[in-house]
């Protein structure tokens, strides 16, 4: 059985949407400290999304869904963001991109773990095997960085991601979708809130460039692009497409992110165009096609 009408249209928004941050990201830090970045981005989302989330009564969410929400705010905002805000100041947006297309692996062997997995059957492990073969090739079997701590911080990003859809479904099985998610981010802004304000009073809160020619409003624009378009519309597309597909199937979105990132820093920030890119895109999107497929069921 296939994925419904819903479920590819939830998917091919969210894949898109979620491909562009590691440009937004690029572009921010390299006037703005990770710190302004976060906070921005959670508190943009918390102000579009709260007038809505109100209807859903957040106070009872916080009593009854505490734990599930911290968790929440941890492992898909928290340790995520800013570890690939710091990364993104010493590699390309295109290789964060790349290296976050581990997602759906790492979360199928979480799945496993905790005895929740999803029953993938051939076809959709078949997918898998190609979607990452497509990201090896995109990488080119050669990872270069001027600084392996930022590939290491993308591999923690990608374990924060792998565990978001997984606190969704066995954490906040039933809570309202608007409610958990700004009270996530409030704890996240609140997390990151401390470290602002000092950067605030002694200058940090900018790069040294920055302080020479000024934050420039590319920069602002991309904190407004990930508050906006990567934090408050994304998460609430999320919950939806948890419900829809299931967590292993919604982390193969990450399938996607990596052509869409590859897309955007070659035409806007002449990151290069390699032929890894062009023999890896196929495979990307046949990988996540096949991946996505529920499991056939027979009589």
């Amino acid at each position: 059985m296939s994925m419904s009408k819903r479920g590819w249209i939830l998917f091919a928004s969210l894949g898109i949407i979620w491909g562009t941050p590691y440009l937004f990201i690029r572009v921010a830090v390299a006037s703005l400290s990770p710190a302004v970045v976060v906070c921005g981005r959670m508190g943009l989302a918390v102000i579009l999304l709260l007038p809505f989330a109100l209807k859903e009564k957040p106070l009872a969410t916080w009593r009854q869904y505490k734990r599930g929400i911290l968790m929440l705010a941890a492992v898909e905002m928290i340790v995520p963001f800013g570890a690939l805000s710091i990364a993104e100041q010493h590699i390309s947006s295109s290789l964060a991109g790349l290296l976050i297309a581990g997602v759906p692996i790492t979360t199928g062997l979480l799945l496993r773990r905790i005895n929740h997995d999803d029953q993938w059957d051939r076809r959709r492990v078949l997918g898998l095997a190609v979607g990452m073969a497509g990201i090896v090739a995109l990488v080119g079997l050669d990872i270069r960085a001027d600084n392996w701590w930022s590939i290491a911080l993308c591999f923690v990003a990608v374990f924060g991601y792998a565990m978001g859809p997984i606190v969704i479904t066995t954490k906040l099985e039933g809570a309202p979708d608007l409610a958990s998610i700004v009270l996530a981010q409030v704890c996240a802004f609140v997390a990151y809130l401390p470290l602002l304000l000092w950067q605030l009073s002694n200058g940090t809160w900018k790069t040294a460039h920055a302080h020479e020619v000024g934050v420039p409003t590319t920069a602002w624009l991309s904190v407004l692009g990930l508050g906006v378009l990567c934090t408050a519309i994304a998460f609430a597309l999320l919950f939806k497409l948890i419900a829809e597909v299931g967590p292993s199937r919604t982390t193969v979105i990450t399938y996607i992110n990596p052509a869409v990132a590859i897309l955007l820093g070659v035409v806007f920030l002449n990151e290069p165009f390699t032929l890894g890119l062009a023999v890896g895109f196929p495979l990307v999107l046949i990988g996540s096609v096949l991946a996505t497929r529920k499991q056939s069921v027979t009589s």
